[in-house]
């Protein structure tokens, strides 16, 4: 038997780690991945590393590249003490002992001076949560890229993305470096931090030593737009594209900074690209985009079908145009493109079952939609669910789709609000608000301080004429959220509505539009509070406003008609009436307004 501290053969450290080590430790990194102790620690910033280290050693983890050339392991005893510190340190990780396992492995580092181990170290210490002990994990190797772009990470997703730019700046200045996808692959750490001004001052540090180099100036535009600094992401975006004219991913930034200003800006950049660069399949797809958002759907269309022309069996496209299709409502395009995408090796199948049973859904196609739906698994098989119930409503099965909505499985309290709102939805929907209101009640007994609950129940109580539980269910929600827009808007509207408290409702309405003043439904409040004050111009240029971003809501069309008829406009207001009512028959404001006004 070996005494514990006898040494192994000399030079057999490297054998150690590409043999028996990895086999053994492999078992035990397994364990912990499942028992959740552990994750798989991320790639390095690869890109970064000489395009010649594909002659890699071959026990390197895949996508790891670290200088030109293999590095120069280290001919060391390899005792029985120090496999038996391996496997504690192991151990302590497999134990979520995070802590304990990168200290162990960094002064496993400090004691081998082996690039791996040291690698190992600065992950280890990652998950840790801990960059101080990566940085001194990094110290045991300063060569290895590897190990640097691993403590810049951590440092960037730790929140101190200022103190990384030292260890990229090693990592970019490899010799031999592959700077395009180094840069490229600070920008996608970069972007997971919350500080975008960090992000950019950091990208800024780094690019500044690389005036010539392409994908440094775009990753510079890309922070610098996420950070909402334009005039630098419009310049940087344009040197980019300078230094390799065409470039579709410079374009794309571009476009994005000038639709900050407007739709069409972006448009007739993206025109002038396409026209140079007519094979330019992203900025053609965002140029679609563009034109969808600006309401020029016949000239949306037509650019998503060249693509479809060009590229029919392109995922993104064929996706595109069927989401498109669905806006536009015209469903038989929609459903064609979405079993077009059945047929195409698409990484999303149950999103597109989902879409194709809200098509069907659409279309009155009830027992088809449900065909769908029961097909829909994983992620989206619980919103599957909930589509089902409200289909079998629409079916006039009630009674069935609450069951299905009760007997749903639900592992986190958002989950549950969601059937519980959908179940008062359809109960709402069936004219039962008496049941849905009840329903609401009972889980709020369950959780009293969820606010889309509460939101629910006020209004539930307002359609039950119970102002009193309304008003203090939503001072309730704003209480607990004070940047709850609706639920300012829907207090304030309700004071409007009953011709009440109209400075009050006109206060409530104001705070409701500074949080979001693009919302039509609160353009409209804010309409019919001035007009319940009063001023009739004034309402009328906010509900026509309201009335063109809400897409010609008939509740909105009835406030605007009201407005029109009591100003003597009562042709005009007619028009809107009648439009409204083409595409919302039977609805209820609408066709008591009329009613009421012209009697």
């Amino acid at each position: 038997m070996h005494d514990i501290a006898e040494p192994v053969a000399p030079a057999r450290l490297r054998r150690l780690l590409r043999n028996a080590a990895p086999a053994f430790l492999a078992i035990l990194l397994t364990a912990s991945l499942v028992s959740g102790c552990a994750q798989p620690p991320a790639k390095p910033l690869a890109g970064a590393a000489p395009a010649a280290a594909a002659a890699q050693d071959d026990d390197d983890d895949a996508g790891i590249q670290d200088t030109a050339s293999a590095p120069a392991l280290p001919d060391q005893e390899l005792t029985a003490a120090l496999f038996y510190d391996f496997l504690v340190a192991e151990l302590s990780l497999q134990r979520g002992d995070r802590a304990g396992a990168a200290k162990q492995y960094v002064e496993l580092a400090r004691r081998t001076r082996d690039p791996r181990v040291a690698r190992r170290a600065v992950e280890l210490s990652r998950f840790a949560n801990d960059p101080k002990l990566g940085a001194e994990a990094a110290k045991t190797d300063p060569a290895s890229s590897a190990a640097q772009s691993q403590l810049a990470i951590a440092l960037i997703l730790a929140g101190r993305a200022d103190e990384a730019v030292p260890y990229l700046e090693r990592v970019l200045a490899q010799p031999g470096a592959n700077l395009d996808q180094g840069f490229g692959q600070i920008g996608q750490v970069l972007g997971q931090t919350p500080d975008r001004a960090a992000a950019l001052r950091v990208m800024q540090k780094l690019a500044a030593a690389y005036p010539k180099e392409p994908r440094a100036h775009l990753e510079t535009a890309r922070a610098a737009l996420a950070a909402d600094q334009d005039a630098v992401a419009l310049a940087e975006a344009r040197e980019a594209m300078k230094l390799r004219p065409g470039w579709e991913q410079a374009a794309l930034v571009e476009a994005l900074v000038l639709q900050r200003r407007s739709n069409a800006a972006a448009i007739e950049f993206l025109a002038g690209f396409l026209k140079a660069n007519p094979g330019a399949r992203e900025a053609r797809l965002q140029y679609a985009r563009f034109l969808f958002l600006e309401k020029k759907y016949p000239e949306a269309r037509a650019e998503f079908q060249k693509l479809l022309a060009e590229f029919p069996d392109n995922v993104d496209v064929v996706f595109s145009v069927a989401v498109l299709s669905m806006q536009l409502e015209d469903w038989p395009l929609a459903e064609a493109n979405l079993k077009r995408l059945l047929e195409l090796p698409v990484r999303d199948r149950n999103t597109v079952l989902l879409y194709l049973g809200q098509v069907a859904e659409a279309q009155k196609h009830y027992d088809e939609a449900l065909r769908w739906l029961r097909q829909v698994g994983g992620e989206q098989a619980f919103r599957a669910q909930i589509q089902q119930a409200q289909v079998l409503a629409k079916r006039g099965d009630v009674a069935a789709a609450r069951q299905l909505l009760q007997k749903a499985d639900a592992t986190r309290n958002e989950q549950r609000v969601q059937l519980i709102l959908a179940e008062a939805q359809i109960l709402r929907d069936a004219n039962q608000p008496q049941e849905a209101f009840l329903v609401v009640e009972r889980g709020l007994d369950r959780l009293p301080e969820n606010p889309d609950l509460l939101y629910d129940y006020a209004m539930l109580a307002e359609k039950l004429d119970r102002i009193d539980i309304m008003e203090s269910s939503l001072r309730k929600v704003i209480r607990i959220k004070p940047d709850h827009a609706h639920a300012y808007n829907a207090l304030g509207y309700t004071f409007a509505d009953r011709n009440q408290r109209l400075a009050e409702a006109r206060e409530l309405i104001e705070k409701a539009l500074a949080l979001e003043p693009d919302n039509p439904m609160i353009i409209d409040s804010m309409g019919w509070v001035l007009y319940r004050q009063g001023d009739l111009q004034g309402a009328l240029k906010y509900l026509e406003r309201a009335y063109q971003l809400g897409r010609k809501d008939p509740e909105i069309a009835a406030h605007l008609g009201e407005v029109l008829w009591v100003l003597g406009r009562r042709k005009e207001a007619e028009a809107v009436w009648a439009e409204a009512a083409a595409r919302a028959p039977g609805h209820d404001v609408l066709l008591k307004t009329v009613q009421r006004l012209k009697q």
